[in-house]
């Protein structure tokens, strides 16, 4: 997937930026089809594994990054850029040393504004666009139907990373603050943080999350997206009901709140007093986390996270038989 939000910040910080992609992959990789990563003058970001393939990669990236002039043109392809991709196929073993067994194709792509999408697709190469990317294009843009990344005759083709879930953490304590540094660098989640005040958040609050600083988050959950999933943890046990009671009514994909097992037996019987149904109630999912990883903040965050992904398809706070 293609982060155009991330390549936008690295270009604004650093005025032009290398990027590099596996773009096929032949046996056993480190990486995916798709993973990349950011290369520029004084750091990188991304990853695309493997340690010597990343090391050299980005050494290759640099060195094409300062032969780069300064004034971006218009590619073979009409993207603007600044110079045509640098394309290699790279033998793990061989090349490398490396016990993989395979061989990865590498994307090397110099970059001086963000590209445009085409129906949710950044496809890009030398020439004329084959008949085959065309399909595809016309494919996402009539049924939309997103390509899986990769090399389709000699074109790069990549679906543009879109939010697929999305994560409200309600309250920026300790645990708080935890939950969103895992959070915010996994592709595919939008984060939404509300909390009482701005002085309530970290001065460095991670990329790409958005705050919500509210006097009355409750309010702010009335309006809440119907799919999102929550974490509730705020400072106040009254404001953890009153936001549990406000998303019950509210409806929502998942729903998880902090807490011990004393805590959540009040919560199930004040919120039963509010009039809702057991079922419904049971949905929220209390406390969260992973016990057996203590309770540190992170090891908190580390908890929620991991099974959130190890069942993205079941939604946070729903009870598992």
């Amino acid at each position: 997937m293609f982060d155009l939000s991330v390549l936008a910040a690295a270009l604004a910080a650093h005025g032009r930026v290398a990027r590099v992609v596996i773009a096929s992959v032949e046996g056993s990789s480190p990486r995916e089809v798709g993973a990349s990563m950011l290369v520029f003058a004084d750091g990188q970001s991304g990853t695309i594994g493997g340690g010597a393939l990343e090391f050299e990669a980005a050494a290759k990236a640099r060195e094409v990054l300062g032969l780069a002039p300064l004034t971006p043109t218009l590619s073979p392809g009409g993207e603007r850029g600044l110079v045509a991709p640098f394309v290699e196929r790279v033998a793990l073993g061989p090349s490398l040393g490396q016990c993989c067994g395979g061989a990865v194709v590498l994307w090397t792509e110099l970059f001086a504004v963000v590209p445009e999408a085409v129906a949710g697709v950044v496809a890009r190469g030398p020439g004329e666009m084959p008949l085959a990317v065309k399909r595809l294009l016309a494919a996402a843009r009539g049924q939309g139907v997103r390509p899986a990344p990769g090399l389709v005759a000699g074109w790069l083709v990549e679906p543009i990373l879109e939010a697929e879930r999305q994560v409200w953490v309600w309250g920026a304590g300790h645990v708080g603050r935890a939950l969103v540094s895992v959070l915010a660098p996994l592709p595919g989640i939008a984060v939404t943080w509300v909390d009482v005040s701005a002085e309530r958040f970290p001065i460095g609050v991670p990329e790409g999350v958005t705050v919500v600083p509210a006097r009355d988050p409750a309010l702010v959950a009335d309006h809440a997206p119907l799919g999102a999933e929550h974490l509730v943890l705020t400072y106040s046990h009254a404001l953890d009901l009153e936001l549990c009671h406000r998303l019950l009514n509210r409806g929502f994909k998942g729903l998880g709140l902090i807490g011990s097992a004393t805590k959540w037996g009040r919560f199930r019987s004040r919120l039963k007093a509010l009039g809702h149904e057991a079922a419904e109630i049971g949905r929220i999912r209390c406390p969260i986390g992973d016990p057996s990883l203590g309770k540190h903040p992170q090891a908190i965050a580390v908890g929620v996270v991991a099974e959130m992904l190890r069942a993205p398809k079941v939604a946070v706070g729903e009870k598992r038989a």
